[in-house]
């Protein structure tokens, strides 16, 4: 079974900006779908993004378009989310989720079969 590892997490002021990473365990397996979602205390998970493998296909949560931007590098079964203006409403665990088919478009947590353990994003005003 592969592992996805997140790092990045941290505690920055409101306006900084922050990138996540997060790795699949075994790069011989190609992943075709890679995002995060993102989880604050006391509510559900919440789709951030996502890109598929092959067409490189990104999709957004709409209230984060413009400030979140997510990357790939297939080589390394590797993607990244840069955060940027980050708000205190932005605080939440971040975790990494993954599938080996093309998710491209889908939201729900449901839809993911691999996951991260979560890296915590703390953003004080």
């Amino acid at each position: 079974q592969v592992t996805l590892v997140e790092s990045g997490g941290a505690l920055v002021q409101a306006g900084d900006s922050l990138r996540l990473s997060c790795t699949a365990s075994d790069r011989s397996f190609r992943i075709d779908t890679m995002g995060w979602f993102r989880q604050a205390p006391g509510k559900e998970r919440e789709f951030v993004a996502t890109m598929t493998y092959r067409t490189r296909r990104t999709t957004y949560a709409d209230s984060l378009k413009g400030r979140f931007t997510i990357s790939r590098d297939n080589g390394e079964n590797t993607v990244s989310l840069q955060m940027s203006s980050l708000k205190p409403e932005d605080t939440a665990v971040y975790y990494c989720a993954a599938d080996y088919w093309d998710r491209y478009g889908l939201q729900t947590p449901e839809s993911f079969g691999l996951w991260g353990e979560g890296t915590q994003v703390t953003v004080s005003s």
